[in-house]
This record gives structure tokens, sequence and C-alpha cells, in this order.
């Protein structure tokens, strides 16, 4: 008759041996960084700003002057591209078919650059556009890297 004892305490002795052997092989995972925000690195306030050596002439920060900055802001209903040939032949009355479909949103451009997507309103007789998309400053990264 054999001795079911021994065994089971030869495979727990096993099971441990293999535990410990697991234990010290595996490494040592360190914390992992704790992720800030964007803005916290890369957009950081004004008034944060470290002060500055003693000593140094300063001029206090005056955003009123950005403030008064002129930009261009364009919407765009689409695009397309033509001969000088065409161009030429263009006058009074000439359709030029644009690659943007009717009911698609329209691009809001400031100095060139997409910032919002909007759909053209009336207001006060006037030509208007609600912005119904501002697009995030990674969105334009992203569609930059791709172009």
């Amino acid at each position: 008759m054999t001795d079911n004892t021994s065994s089971a305490g030869d495979a727990d002795d096993w099971a441990s041996a293999l535990a410990e052997q697991t234990a010290a092989a595996a490494p040592v995972a360190a914390p992992a960084p704790v992720a800030a925000p964007a803005t916290a690195q890369v957009f950081q306030q004004i008034q944060e700003a470290a002060p500055p050596a003693p000593g140094t002439v300063t001029s206090p920060v005056d955003l009123t002057r950005v403030l008064d900055v002129p930009v261009q802001l364009t919407a765009e209903i689409g695009r397309t591209r033509i001969t000088i040939k065409n161009l030429l032949q263009l006058s009074q009355g000439s359709v030029v078919e644009l690659d943007g479909l009717a009911g698609q949103p329209l691009d809001v451009l400031i100095n060139g650059y997409l910032i919002a997507q909007g759909e053209v309103v009336v207001v006060n007789e006037k030509y208007g556009i609600r912005l119904t998309d501002i697009i995030t400053p990674s969105e334009r990264m992203q569609k930059l890297a791709r172009s």
C-alpha cells in the first residue's frame, strides 16, 4: 500500500518552491508614472512663470495688447482646382463645381488654420456661421500629420 500523505506533502513542497522561484524571477514592477494633463506641462499660465532674477528689469504682463491683434477668419464651403485655361474662360453666370457637398459643415479657418466647423445661418439679412464643432489642438495636430 502506498503512502498518499508523503506524495501530497511533496506536491506542496514543489508548489511552494515554484512559487518562490517565480517571485524571485519576476522583475519588480516600477510604479506607473502619473500622467499630468498636457495643459499643465505645455500651456503654463503666464502668472505661474518663475520670478525674475534679482536686479532684472521686467515689465508687467499686459495681455490686452494681444487681444486687439487682428486675425483673418475664413469660412470655406469647398475647394476645387482648375486650369488657367478654364479660369480665363470664366464669366458672369459661370458655375464652378466645388468638392463640398450640400449640407456638409463649413470649415472655419483662422489665418489659414482649421479651428472649427459650422453651418450657414442668416442674421439680420446677413450671412453668419453657427459653430457646431470646435477642433481641439490634438485633432489639429493629427490632421497636420495626415497631410
